[in-house]
C-alpha cells in the first residue's frame, strides 16, 4: 500500500499483553446533550448480536451492547465489562469484571459471560467468531466478578476476540437478537427500513456518558441523499461518505471529514465447484485485473492497488518482497488459464451489490478486464441483505467483497482467508485452506513478535500461491460530521468499522 495513512497511523493491537483501564465510576446520569442524528447506509438486516451483518448493524449493536473489552479512539485495547485481564504461564486467561448493570437494572455477572461464550460456541449460533470460541475448553466462574477461560492450547490473541463488535456479552437467557444489553444506549423504537430511535442509558457504567440524550439513526441507502442530508443539516453524522463526495465534504467549512485507510476490496471464490476450485484459475483472475483502474473508478483516486494479502506497509508484519505477487500481467493470466485446462476461458457469474457504488464499480472494472482473458462475467447486483444471504449460501461463482480485518494484527485476517471456519459471506465458499489454518493456529499460540513475523510470512506466501481470496484495492473510509459534532472518531486502520464505540463520547455544540 503506497498511500499514507491518516494522522492516527497504524497501531498493532494483538491483545497479547494484559491490560486494564480504570473508569471514574458508574454514571449517575447522562448529559442532556440533545439527540444526535446518525445517517446509516442501510437498515440492519438482522440484530443478531454475534453474527456479522455489515457496518450499519454493527454500529447499532455497539450502541446497545458492550463486550469484555474494546478499543479506544487510537486503536489501543481497553477494558469494558472487564476492568482487567491477564494470562498465566499455562495460557489460562482471567478476566475481572467491573460493576455494571444490564438495561433492566440487574447486575452483569460472570455467569452471564460464561453463558454467552457457551451459546456462541454452538454450531448453530451463527456467531462470527464461533470457530475461534470453539478452542475455549472450559469457563470457570469462581465468583460473580471473575471469569477464567482455558483453551486447547495457548491463545495469545484471545482478548481481541472479546473486543470484537460481534462478540458482545448478553444477559443469560437472552434472545440472540435482543437489544437489551449493557451499552450506553437503549433501543426505544424501530421503523423497519426507515429509522431506529435510541435513548441514553442513565445507568451506564462510565461517568458522564453517553454525552447525548439519544440517537436517531436514519437510513439513507442512496449515498447521494446521505451526503445531501448532511449538507442540509438533517443529520449530524453519516457513515460511508461516498468517495466522489469526500472532497466536497472536506472542503465545506461547516462540515468535517474523518477518514482512515484500512478497509480493502477483494474477490472471494466458490471453491466447491469448477472452475474456481482450481488455484491456477484463482491466480489467473488476479493477474488479469489492473487495480489502478479500480482505485480510479470506484474510489476516485482515494485507494491504492492491493496485490498481496491486506497487511498494511506500516505494519511490522508487512513483507515488501511479496507486495506485488498478484501484479497485473494478462499474459501470465492466460498462461495460467491454459495450464488449468481453460485455454478459451469460460462463463461465470460475479456477485456484488448495487446498493454501494464502490462495490458495483469494482465489479464492473473486474468484469471488463476478465473479458480480455476470456472470462465472460455476468454481474449479479442485488441489494445488500440479499448479497449477504447469497454469499453465506455460496450462490455465486466469484464475488466482490469489501471489509476490514478484525483488528490490526495479522490474526485479524483469519475471518477473511481461513477456510476451516464456518461458511460466511466474507470468505470464499467451500474452499479449504489446511496449511493456512494450521499457521493461524500456530501464530495464536506464540507470544514472541519475531516468531510471529516468520509464521505470518510463511502464511502469506502460501496464500499468494493458493489464492483463497484475491486482493484488489485498499480504500479510504470516511465519516462526515456536522461542524458542531465532537467526540466521535473514525478509528484507525482496520478498526474503522468499530467506530460506533465512540458514539458514547459524541457531543453536539
Amino acid at each position: 500500500m503506497t498511500t499514507k495513512m491518516n494522522r492516527r497511523g497504524f497501531l498493532a493491537t494483538t491483545g497479547a499483553a494484559a491490560g486494564a483501564l480504570g473508569f471514574l465510576g458508574k454514571a449517575a446520569f447522562a448529559q442532556d446533550g440533545g439527540t444526535l442524528r446518525f445517517g446509516l447506509s442501510a437498515y440492519p438486516p438482522s440484530f443478531d448480536v454475534w453474527a456479522s451483518n455489515g457496518t450499519a448493524a454493527g454500529t447499532i449493536k455497539l450502541m446497545c451492547h458492550r463486550g469484555l473489552l474494546s478499543y479506544d479512539k487510537d486503536g489501543v485495547m481497553q477494558g469494558e465489562l472487564a476492568e482487567s485481564w491477564e494470562v498465566s504461564e499455562d495460557g489460562t486467561w482471567t478476566f475481572k469484571l467491573r460493576d455494571a448493570n444490564w438495561h433492566d437494572g440487574t447486575p452483569v455477572t460472570a455467569a452471564d459471560v460464561a453463558w454467552t461464550v457457551t451459546e456462541a460456541q454452538k454450531a448453530d449460533s451463527a456467531a462470527y467468531l464461533q470457530g475461534q470460541l470453539a478452542t475455549i475448553t472450559s469457563i470457570e466462574t469462581p465468583d460473580e466478578k471473575t471469569v477464567v477461560m482455558k483453551t486447547d492450547g495457548p491463545q495469545a490473541v484471545l482478548p481481541s476476540w472479546f473486543a470484537h463488535y460481534n462478540m458482545s456479552i448478553m444477559k443469560t437467557g437472552s434472545e440472540r437478537d435482543s437489544m437489551m444489553g449493557a451499552g450506553p444506549f437503549k433501543m426505544v423504537s424501530t421503523d423497519r427500513g426507515v429509522s431506529l430511535s435510541l435513548e441514553a442509558n442513565t445507568d451506564y457504567y462510565k461517568e458522564g456518558m453517553p454525552k447525548v440524550a439519544g440517537v436517531e439513526a436514519i437510513v439513507y441507502a442512496d449515498e447521494n441523499l446521505r451526503v445531501a442530508a448532511l449538507e442540509a443539516g438533517d443529520v449530524d453524522v453519516v457513515e460511508y461518505v461516498p468517495w466522489q463526495a469526500m472532497a466536497q465534504v472536506g472542503d465545506n467549512d461547516s462540515l468535517q471529514l474523518d477518514t482512515t485507510f484500512g478497509p480493502f476490496m477483494y474477490l472471494t471464490f466458490n471453491g466447491s465447484k469448477p472452475p474456481f476450485d482450481n488455484p491456477l484459475v484463482r491466480r489467473a483472475v488476479g493477474h488479469a485485473i489492473k487495480r489502478e483502474d479500480i482505485a480510479a473508478a470506484a474510489f476516485y483516486e482515494r485507494g491504492a492497488p492491493l496485490e498481496h494479502l491486506p497487511i498494511a506497509d506500516a505494519s511490522e508484519f508487512y513483507n515488501a518482497d511479496l507486495a506485488n505477487a498478484w501484479n497485473y500481467d494478462p499474459d501470465k493470466a492466460m498462461a495460467l488459464l491454459a495450464e488449468a485446462g481453460y485455454p478459451d476461458g469460460f462463463d461465470c457469474t460475479m456477485l456484488s451489490t448495487a446498493q454501494y457504488g464502490m462495490h458495483q464499480s469494482t465489479a464492473e472494472v473486474c468484469q471488463a478486464y476478465l473479458s480480455m482473458v476470456g472470462i465472460n462475467v455476468t454481474l449479479d447486483l442485488p441489494e445488500w441483505s440479499t448479497r449477504i444471504k447469497k454469499g453465506n449460501e455460496g450462490s455465486y461463482d466469484l464475488s466482490v467483497m469489501g471489509t476490514a480485518a478484525d483488528n490490526n494484527d495479522p490474526d485479524g485476517l483469519a475471518n477473511v482467508v481461513d477456510g476451516s471456519l464456518p461458511a460466511a459471506y466474507a470468505r470464499s465458499y467451500g474452499l479449504e485452506t489446511p496449511e493456512i489454518s494450521e499457521l493461524f493456529k500456530k501464530g495464536r499460540a506464540i507470544f514472541d513478535a519475531e516468531e510471529r513475523k516468520a509464521i505470518y510470512k510463511e502464511l502469506e506466501q502460501i496464500a499468494i500461491d493458493t489464492a483463497p481470496i484475491m486482493g484488489l484495492c485498499w480504500r479510504e473510509q470516511g465519516y462526515g460530521l456536522a461542524g458542531n459534532v465532537s467526540g466521535f472518531s473514525n478509528m484507525p486502520g482496520q478498526l474503522t468499522f468499530y467506530s460506533g464505540f465512540t458514539l458514547e463520547e459524541a457531543m453536539l455544540g
